[in-house]
């Protein structure tokens, strides 16, 4: 069960109702007779709000209160200020479900939840198909903001990312064995660009100085505006963002770690197509974002790739034995490596002194025992424009060639590794904490799922802490669409901390780049930052 304020409210509610049949005593239309019923039944949080029916369903509604006998089970999307009626049945306990989604640039997350026991009863993911567009943010903003003949480069990515939530809405009816038209609700966490796209809406000006969404929170709607293959007149609640890299999944962050209710100064950072970091408590929150996640995505590694079956999650080297162990996804054969296999293994090359401080690959045969010698000769090669390390030979592999880490993944790794530990170092900068004073450091998504936080220390990509700061928070984003889906509470608690958030733009900060400088060394220009990790000058 999802842990929740005990009289909350959810996104819908079925009130079971029986009222008088019509006599020539009591002519009161069916449609004021249906509301009046409703409105004796309704819970103390909501007896004073109006209901409303939608001009679609008044007929249906109307007819179906009618056959039933005047008994039945009205369902209601509960809005800000009112209650909005949008189906009747005759035999309640068929169920009542709601969507919460996690919508990523590459991939959707999302869960199928029963509102009358609170429960999730469903999971589904999937890749979201404007990766077919485009695979990063700016290839769609551009496809988006242009036409060529008849073709609407909106239109194309709002269908694709609509088909791809339609197909997991598929899997999770069938999961539950519901019909579709039983989901009576959704929650839609992301960032603002993939809104605008899911919406639409010209994402024109989000790139461009002064970097102006076209709209930051958008109203409730019916989920038959956009096709979504839920009941038409279910309401589709899209979380706040703050700005143009600020965007809904971080609100629902800061909703899932409890941010926002600190009392003491905590730290949560989201890492992936951008790293997006909120620093604060109860009473302040700040926020920034910037460019840190590529690399770790895979989007810029050769052999990088999303956390998935063979992909190298995990790497550890006997420095004794001189052996190399590495971990993949599912156990299957390697076929590359991503974000959290990647950071493992730089930073055992960098305490192998097989990466120097400067990330670069280093073939020293001089250095060290027989056996590192030998390790380093086995391991290290010329490529095709520089020395690349091989992390799994071909036999060994199941994507029929070497898994490697050559020298251009390796520079892509410590520019993110780099932006990262600036985009921190600058956040903190400007309110005047230090990073000793933070309580806890939330972690989100695979990023925060799947690294060791020593490692990340380490390379310096994250400020050298006790462990026991840093806690794994998981899919955020849709954990806090989950709650969302059934806490009226959180609904308005989202708005309120959209208006909360004092947002710093890093595209215009002088304090970043100094910061970014300093940090492109492992650990860092001054190892007095990192007194945990060994420095090989």
């Amino acid at each position: 069960m999802i842990e929740q304020e005990k009289k909350d409210i959810p996104l819908l509610i079925a009130i079971s109702v029986t009222a008088e049949s019509p006599s020539l005593s009591d002519n009161t239309a069916d449609i004021d007779r249906l509301c009046q019923a409703v409105k004796k039944k309704l819970p103390q949080p909501l007896g004073n709000r109006k209901i409303t029916i939608p001009f679609q369903a008044i007929g249906s509604v109307a007819a179906g209160f009618r056959k039933a006998g005047f008994s039945g089970q009205a369902l209601l999307s509960v809005l800000e200020e009112r209650l909005e009626l949008i189906d009747f049945v005759a035999e309640p306990g068929g169920g009542v479900f709601a969507v919460a989604l996690d919508l990523g640039t590459t991939h959707l997350e999302a869960t199928l939840i029963d509102l009358e026991k609170k429960e999730i009863i469903g999971h589904a993911n999937g890749v979201n198909q404007q990766v077919e567009y485009g695979t990063d943010i700016l290839t769609r903003i551009h496809l988006a903001t242009s036409q060529s003949g008849d073709q609407d480069g909106s239109a194309l990515l709002q269908g694709a990312v609509v088909d791809s939530i339609n197909a997991l809405i598929h899997d999770l009816t069938v999961q539950a064995a519901i019909k579709k038209s039983a989901i009576m609700g959704i929650c839609v966490s992301g960032n603002t660009t993939m809104v605008h796209l899911l919406l639409a809406l010209t994402p024109y000006h989000l790139c461009r100085e002064p970097y102006i969404p076209l709209i930051n929170g958008p109203d409730p709607f019916h989920a038959s505006h956009l096709g979504l293959d839920i009941h038409p007149l279910s309401m589709v609640w899209i979380l706040p963002s703050i700005g143009s890299y600020f965007g809904g999944d971080l609100i629902s962050g800061i909703l899932a770690s409890g941010l926002d209710k600190m009392e003491k100064t905590c730290m949560l950072i989201d890492v992936g197509t951008n790293a997006e970091v909120v620093l604060g408590n109860r009473d302040w929150l700040v926020a920034c974002a910037g460019a840190a996640g590529p690399a770790l995505e895979g989007g810029v590694a050769r052999m990088g790739m999303r956390a998935g079956p063979g992909a190298i999650e995990r790497v550890s080297l006997n420095r004794e034995a001189w052996l190399l162990e590495v971990q993949t996804i599912g156990d299957e054969p390697a076929v590359g490596i991503c974000g959290s296999g990647l950071i493992d293994l730089v930073a055992e090359l960098y305490l192998a002194e097989i990466v120097d401080m400067r990330g670069k690959l280093c073939r020293d045969l001089q250095k060290g025992t027989a056996g590192r010698r030998d390790f380093v000769r086995s391991r290290l090669r010329t490529g095709q424009d520089s020395l690349e390390f091989v992390v799994v030979p071909v036999e060994e592999a199941g994507g029929g060639e070497d898994v490697v880490l050559a020298q251009t993944d390796l520079d892509a790794m410590m520019r993110s590794k780099a932006a990262m530990y600036a985009i921190l170092t600058t956040l903190i900068g400007q309110v005047g904490v230090e990073f000793s004073e933070l309580d806890k450091i939330f972690v989100a998504g695979a990023f925060g799922k799947h690294i060791d936080p020593a490692k990340a220390i380490t390379l310096g990509m994250l400020p050298d802490l006790d462990m026991s700061v840093y806690q794994p928070v998981g899919n955020s984003s849709l954990h806090g669409a989950e709650l969302m889906v059934l806490s009226e509470s959180l609904r308005q608690r989202s708005l309120q901390i959209s208006h909360k958030i004092t947002y710093i733009e890093l595209n215009v900060n002088q304090e970043f780049m100094i910061c970014f400088s300093g940090s492109r060394f492992i650990p860092h220009t001054d190892p007095a930052l990192f007194p945990s990790v060994p420095s090989f000058r």
